[in-house]
């Protein structure tokens, strides 16, 4: 019988995956190694801004993922309204957001992205617009519980975490009864349109999505790699990645998962942003086998982190997305 492949050494892994490999030299491998390992074992954000700093009633609430792992949320209750917008975010950040003006996280994105994201103000317009929020930290993130040996799938495991805030949003005596809708961010979103294909049912009776930079793991390691100069050891970094979390590049893609959206779908991205490419948003969005889709390219910016914040300086287009589908 043969090793397992996580005690074999990557040039043998390599042979039996059939990913081709550059050589490079022992300070790039390096290089090359702290970027996979960065992604597979992302770094927990703190939360530095709450609810309670924007004048609003919450509650702490824990529920579990599909395969039982703990997660932390918030919940943002609007008096009188039956509508819950469930809201989840990217790679690193949690419900807050991401300390980007700190360090460690000030390097994450590089220079451009160097500035604070915090999303309460987004939790703010919508309990104003009349929406209560459930807004919960992912696996390995924020306060929520470490699973999988604290590695990120780019989506995949995540999409257990979007299962299990439904079936809370389903089953909580507050929640159950309300009308539904999705406010997906980034890692969040791929985990969305994961769990989607593999749990179509759950989404049955979810009225919309709202859903900010998606992006497949592939697109942002050959962009960071381009821009330095190493792209040409996208199958080392590959390699890499899967010693952590075993899956290929192209398998934590949405791309081709996207053909399983059924809900209304409104997508918003930076368009000439450096960490991913235009393309492969819009491959996304023209997979989405359903005519009530939009794709809104955010321009005048090259940062991705000015998407994230897209909603809470323009939220007009999205509030009434949520509007026409969820009144």
């Amino acid at each position: 019988m043969p090793p397992h492949p996580s005690v074999l050494p990557l040039k043998e892994m390599n042979t039996m995956t059939h990913v081709v490999e550059t050589p490079a030299s022992d300070e790039t491998r390096k290089i090359l190694k702290g970027i996979a390992a960065q992604i597979g074992y992302p770094i927990r954000a703190p939360l530095l801004k709450s609810p309670e700093d924007y004048g609003l009633k919450y509650d702490r609430v824990s529920f579990l993922s599909l395969d039982g792992v703990p997660l932390e949320a918030w919940f943002i209750p609007c008096e009188g309204s039956d509508k819950l917008v469930i809201a989840n975010h990217p790679l690193w950040f949690n419900r807050y957001g991401l300390p980007a003006h700190l360090e460690p996280w000030k390097s994450i994105g590089g220079p451009l992205n160097a500035f604070e994201v915090n999303y309460v103000p987004d939790y703010k317009i919508l309990h104003d617009e009349g929406y209560n929020v459930l807004a919960y930290d992912m696996r390995n993130l924020g306060q929520s519980g470490s699973a999988n040996g604290g590695i990120s799938s780019g989506g995949r495991l995540e999409a257990r975490d979007v299962l299990g805030s439904i079936q809370y949003a389903r089953t909580d005596p507050r929640l159950k009864g309300m009308t539904l809708g999705l406010f997906s961010r980034c890692q969040g979103c791929n985990a969305t349109i994961y769990a989607m294909a593999e749990s179509p049912d759950t989404f049955e009776g979810i009225r919309c999505m709202v859903a900010p930079q998606p992006l497949s793991v592939r697109v942002a390691i050959e962009q960071l790699l381009a821009a330095m100069g190493l792209d040409e050891h996208i199958g080392i970094v590959e390699q890499e990645l899967m010693a952590i979390n075993s899956f290929r590049l192209d398998e934590m893609s949405p791309v081709p998962f996207a053909k399983h959206v059924r809900i209304p779908t409104l997508l918003y991205q930076v368009k000439d942003e450096a960490l991913t490419r235009p393309d492969d948003i819009q491959g996304m969005f023209d997979n989405i086998p359903i005519p009530e889709k939009e794709l809104i390219w955010i321009k005048g910016t090259s940062s991705r982190w000015d998407g994230y914040l897209y909603f809470q300086r323009k939220p007009e287009r999205m509030i009434a997305w949520f509007n026409q589908y969820m009144h």
